[in-house]
């Protein structure tokens, strides 16, 4: 079981406070670090305001060595696909081949109002991811001295050099994720190295991840071939008191997060990993919510990490 570390910040953070994050984690032995792709708060001020996932990483990638960095996930609303691929495969030139594309349709209207972003009805937003897979996959899987074309509904390329390359071969990992029962786990099929549940039950995670592997086997691609994964919020103190204090940092009623998240003291948060890894779950993303609290990685690290 890989343990990943995951930020959310829109909420509030400075592309300082990520670095900061992203170091640490590094430096405790996580596989990742991943942000959301958000333009907009949920709830708070949000104070000092957005930081653009891609940019974030770009810099963050040359300030680590070794994490691997991704988002979870991107907008398909936000980006032509022809220029994406480029951002994320600069990523990867800049760090050395760690990048990960986690991609979704989108679904926070009010981010897409206030930036005067389009968004689409849900039908059209899931046409639109289909087509951004397919054209970005395509343009990093097309040799070098080679065009890539491609006609959709949503866009159109026309002998593109389909570069700069990706570091990694022959292209990062694409992340894709949800619940849904008909079109995720098809597109999953198709496109994805990993499929992640975020914010679900272990009996509801199962549920999805069962559903992708039958979609695998209908598309003839072999389940095993994909990575599955979960995200959940983390809230973890090394004893009782501590993890109340954590809880109340971050806005939660303790008994409300132990129920609904991976939370407690070291041995209830591995327990709860391990009911993940039972269903298939391979790596975990802890959504970490108060960025300015180095201590809880370096305490999941030191007291979670080797019980799982």
């Amino acid at each position: 079981m890989k343990l990943r570390i995951f930020v959310e910040p829109q909420q509030g953070a400075s592309y300082e406070q990520q670095l900061r994050v992203a170091q640490a984690a590094e430096s405790a032995g996580f596989d990742a670090f991943f942000r959301s792709d958000h333009f907009l708060a949920m709830g708070g001020d949000g104070l000092p305001g957005p930081t653009d996932a891609w940019l974030t990483l770009a810099g963050i990638a040359r300030e680590t060595d070794r994490i691997r960095l991704g988002t979870m996930v991107t907008s398909a609303t936000f980006r032509l696909p022809g220029l994406l691929a480029v951002q994320v495969a600069q990523v990867d030139d800049m760090s050395g081949g760690r990048a990960e594309l986690g991609l979704g349709a989108g679904w926070y209207d009010a981010e897409h109002t206030a930036h005067g972003v389009p968004f689409q009805p849900l039908g059209e937003r899931f046409e639109r991811l289909e087509e951004q897979l397919a054209i970005i996959t395509g343009l990093w899987g097309t040799e070098v001295g080679q065009t890539f074309s491609f006609e959709g509904t949503h866009y159109q390329l026309k002998d593109s050099p389909a570069l700069p390359k990706p570091a990694q071969r022959p292209r990062p990992p694409v992340l894709l994720g949800g619940a849904g029962a008909r079109r995720t786990p098809r597109l999953a099929a198709r496109f994805a190295d990993e499929f992640n549940v975020p914010f679900h039950t272990v009996q509801d995670s199962a549920a999805a991840f069962q559903r992708v592997r039958d979609a695998c086997e209908a598309a003839g691609r072999y389940p095993a071939s994909m990575t599955y994964s979960v995200a959940q919020t983390v809230c973890c103190g090394k004893d009782e008191a501590e993890f109340r204090r954590r809880a109340a940092a971050i806005g939660w009623e303790p008994d409300a997060i132990r129920e609904t998240a991976v939370a407690g003291t070291p041995g209830e948060v591995a327990a709860k990993i391990a009911e993940f890894a039972e269903i298939g779950a391979e790596r975990v993303y802890l959504q970490v919510l108060d960025l300015s609290d180095l201590d809880h990685l370096a305490l999941i690290a030191s007291d979670v990490a080797p019980q799982v």
